[in-house]
């Protein structure tokens, strides 16, 4: 990637985009209540954006912020 994300929709679109074979379907979360993904999703989301990160294709601000 050679462009600069700077919204979490976006983010969102280059993660699942970069990612296809990764798995959307959510399950219950640890509290009984609310939604979460498993956890390689969320594990190589987070991987991913720390990347970007650092690589300036993302801001700190946007990193710190950024959600599934």
């Amino acid at each position: 990637m050679n462009h600069r994300i700077t919204t979490q929709a976006a983010l969102r679109r280059e993660f699942w985009a970069t990612f296809p074979h990764l798995q959307r379907r959510q399950i219950t979360d640890y509290s009984g209540v609310g939604k979460m993904y498993c956890t390689d999703t969320r594990c190589a989301f987070v991987d991913w954006l720390d990347a970007l990160r650092k690589n300036g294709s993302v801001s700190e601000s946007l990193a710190q912020r950024a959600t599934l």
